[in-house]
């Protein structure tokens, strides 16, 4: 029996129910002019962020909330119509708040970001506090933020508005992260030996050392500070909410439970209980839809490496033959800046000839319309959490190609907890991109990950349904909010 799934499909289980019959079912009244609750949102200003919040909040608008988000005032997300949307730090200096490149200070520029944001944040803040008790006689029920941003959530504190923290990475992300101080503590990280990386870790099976080097670039003592930060903004909150499902994660959730002592809201996957609203920061190409339906069933590899990752010449080179020698259909994303220190992407000759009818590259992809469509077979992935919970949702198998941050933890996830996948290791090279791209699609071996897959595709189902652990814990969380007092 895998420890790492629980048996009951679908249902909560008791450590997740035994704060149901205390919770406080009661929901608060009305503001005093008698229209609904306010709910405040502030997302990390990223793609990978900007959806799952935006998701979140569709389903409180869709409970009776009203909604407005904040946002940085660079890379600003869709306007959704009936929200409320409040522009931070028009004027304050970006170039450094948009990591690029494969040697991108993606923790420095979250610390970079709260320091720019907050005070332009605690103005804003006070003005829309203003406006509520002006117009409605009461304040916002609470601020929802990304935990990145800790920054937000000190001055949410200061002006006396309650704090709700918004994980969009998994619990088993999160676990590791409230690990890391130890780690540090053992002297086991920064390693000191490159023999050292594949070291198991008995404490958080089944990471390895390696999988807690969140990134190559960073300085030590700033990714100690963003981890830090990132567990604070959980522990100071009046609660967690995290993008994953209780039959993918119970055991990390445990963890996190005992960890953090504020309650846990599993109610994922928010982009299958939410009406499909979402931000693209970049222009999608929907007619790879169209050549799709030209597909047959589960016979394409998806490859798509996400909104932020970037590889060189080289390895373009190599992906590129390995998929053209594999002689299996493709449909593959490649950014306009997907290849660092160059502004633009340049395919080697011969390809477009040697894949004509059988493979197609767009700049950008509808990656959840993708991954449902019955022509999509596996997914060659960085494993960004969203990316991974989506291909889990839909039965996908997958490729794992993690590059920072979280991704080394879901890879490690994929092929030894879920076994619905493989990381392909080492330097990219074709052929053995060529073999692995025949495993997933050809042999038993990916067959037998597809089952699995499709095994927590139907668990995932089953959790989003009335009386799923997912909608249950979608309920107590509208409970807490709805609870908080609306006034100080």
């Amino acid at each position: 029996m895998d420890p790492y799934l629980h048996q009951q499909s679908g249902t909560p289980p008791p450590f997740l129910t035994k704060s149901m019959e205390a919770s406080a079912a009661d929901k608060a009244p009305a503001t005093a002019s008698g229209g609904a609750r306010r709910v405040l949102l502030f997302p990390l200003p990223f793609q990978g962020h900007l959806n799952p919040m935006l998701q979140l909040a569709d389903v409180l608008h869709a409970r009776g909330l009203r909604v407005t988000v904040f946002h940085a005032a660079f890379n600003a997300p869709d306007r959704v119509a009936g929200y409320r949307f409040v522009p931070v730090g028009a004027g304050v200096p970006t170039a450094d708040l948009v990591p690029t490149g494969s040697n991108a200070d993606f923790a420095g520029a979250l610390l970079r970001i709260n320091e720019r944001l907050q005070g332009p944040f605690e103005d804003s803040l006070r003005e829309v506090l203003q406006e509520e008790e002006d117009h409605e006689g009461a304040r916002p029920a609470c601020l929802v933020l990304d935990s990145n941003l800790r920054g937000m959530q000190v001055v949410a504190d200061k002006l006396g508005v309650p704090t709700l923290v918004l994980r969009t990475g998994g619990a088993s992300c999160l676990v590791a992260y409230m690990a890391f101080p130890v780690l540090c503590d053992k002297g086991l990280l920064p390693p000191q030996d490159h023999s050292q990386l594949n070291m198991p870790l008995d404490d958080l099976p089944p990471l390895r050392l390696q999988d807690m080097v969140f990134s190559t670039t960073t300085p030590h003592e700033t990714m100690t500070t963003c981890l830090e930060r990132i567990v604070e903004s959980a522990k100071c909150s009046s609660g967690v909410i995290l993008n994953t499902f209780n039959d993918l994660e119970d055991v990390e959730l445990r963890k996190i439970i005992d960890g953090v002592g504020v309650p846990v809201y599993a109610i994922g996957p928010l982009y299958k209980i939410s009406s499909g609203v979402k931000s693209s920061l970049l222009s999608l190409d929907q007619t790879c839809l169209d050549w799709l339906d030209k597909q047959e069933a589960k016979s394409v590899l998806f490859v798509s490496f996400g909104s932020l990752a970037s590889m060189d010449q080289e390895e373009l080179v190599e992906i590129a033959w390995g998929l053209a020698n594999s002689r299996m259909p493709f449909l593959w994303v490649i950014r306009p800046d997907a290849v660092h220190g160059s502004g633009n992407v340049g395919l080697p000759d011969g390809f477009e000839e040697e894949t004509q009818g059988r493979g197609m590259v767009v700049s950008w992809a509808p990656q959840q319309d993708v991954l449902g469509h019955q022509a999509i077979g596996g997914f060659w992935t960085h494993n960004g959490w969203n990316s991974t919970l989506e291909s889990i949702c839909e039965g996908v198998p997958m490729i794992c190609r993690p590059h920072f941050a979280d991704q080394m933890v879901n890879a490690r996830y994929v092929e030894e907890v879920w076994k619905v996948g493989f990381e392909l290791e080492g330097k990219l090279e074709r052929g053995n991109i060529e073999r692995g791209i025949r495993k997933l699609l050809c042999e038993e071996e990916g067959g037998e990950m597809r089952r699995r897959a499709d095994n927590l595709k139907d668990k995932a189902t089953r959790c989003i349904k009335k009386g799923g652990s997912s909608q249950t814990m979608v309920d107590l969380l509208v409970n807490c909010i709805m609870a908080l007092p609306s006034s100080i």
